[in-house]
């Protein structure tokens, strides 16, 4: 059994306690720099639940998406429109089974706007019938969500 010497100097903990305080601080400074500016930054942007909106529309392809995408933009009526090609659609048409290849537009935007969003969508879209839809957008990142708002007029 190895005996430890229950007494240690003044200036042995003094020197152990400076140690432990520079490392200390060389390896949390910049972590909690990190941490306290996201921090910060998140505290200081509210967002109320339900402010802006995800919408989503199908399209028949590429071109037509990003046609309508650009025309979203452009109008001011999203902030965004990320286009994800090739996904199958399987519904039911005129008492018939479909199933074809489309592309699926996700629009974020404010809620205020998915009335004139989908106006517009059905003034230039091929389709009979066409596909937008709507959710709250309930949380996220609140930097993201403040530009959503800032590029999307009220």
């Amino acid at each position: 059994m190895v005996r430890l010497p229950l007494a240690i100097s003044l200036q042995q903990w003094a020197l152990t306690g400076s140690i432990c305080a520079l490392l200390g601080i060389l390896f949390m400074c910049t972590p909690l720099r990190i941490i306290g500016s996201r921090f910060f930054s998140m505290a200081s942007e509210v967002y109320v639940s339900g402010t802006h909106s995800a919408a989503y529309v199908t399209c028949p392809n590429d071109t037509v998406a990003k046609e309508i995408a650009r025309g979203i933009v452009e109008k001011k009526l999203a902030a965004c429109v990320n286009i994800v090609p090739q996904i199958t659609s399987i519904y039911e048409w005129k008492g018939k089974i479909e199933e074809d290849t489309e592309v699926l537009m996700m629009i974020k935007t404010r809620s205020s706007k998915i009335p004139a969003l989908t106006e517009y969508v059905r003034s230039v879209h091929p389709y009979e019938v066409a596909e937008v839809i709507s959710i709250p957008i309930d949380q996220g990142n609140p930097p993201y969500l403040k530009w959503v708002g800032d590029v999307v007029p009220e």
